[in-house]
């Protein structure tokens, strides 16, 4: 497995990164795929938890919001960046079963928060996203080719780690789209 180190972002609290496994024999295409929706779910889980710290500041100890308070401490734990220090690559079947804990649980308990269901959906509309189609992955300076394999730029040593960094366009400034978002 070649473990890839992928670098994105530029949140609040800077970059985020993490780990990848992976084969030399998959396309650039089959493994962006999968580390542009794993940065789009490690952001997500980010950005839940301090949207959601104000409000359950508020009702700590409350037991109506405990199981959301570990659903997000979980996921947090899981997805920070501090995996990459523990040397432990991030899972997407992982990541994706811990969103959709913290969904459970924020519908289970808005009304506790005083926040609406419609409140989580207008949330999620907000997050900036990477977009697939329109991310370069840039390796020692250079873009990995949509098309060909892994293996055509580092080899066939299943044992290389390599660091990536995923770069999209430059978004509007904030004074442009109405204000930061995560």
């Amino acid at each position: 497995m070649v473990r890839i180190h992928v670098k994105h972002g530029g949140g609040s609290d800077g970059d985020g990164e993490f780990l990848y496994d992976t084969e030399t024999s998959l396309t650039i295409d089959e493994i962006a795929k999968d580390i542009i929706e794993i940065a789009n779910i490690q952001s997500k889980i980010q950005c839940f938890a301090v949207e959601f710290e104000s409000h359950l500041s508020k009702l700590q100890g409350d037991p109506k919001v405990m199981s959301l308070v570990r659903a997000l401490s979980e996921a947090t734990s899981y997805a920070s960046k501090d995996q990459v220090i523990h040397n432990k690559p991030l899972s997407l079947y992982v990541l994706r079963n811990h969103t959709r804990n913290i969904e459970k649980e924020y519908l289970a308990t808005h009304s506790v928060m005083g926040l609406s269901s419609s409140d989580l959906q207008q949330f999620l509309s907000d997050l900036r996203i990477l977009e697939e189609n329109t991310v370069q992955l840039l390796w020692a300076g250079k873009e990995l080719t949509r098309g060909k394999k892994l293996c055509d730029f580092i080899g066939r040593n299943e044992k290389t780690k390599i660091v990536i960094r995923l770069q999209s366009p430059i978004p509007p400034p904030a004074s442009l789209t109405g204000g930061e978002k995560c």
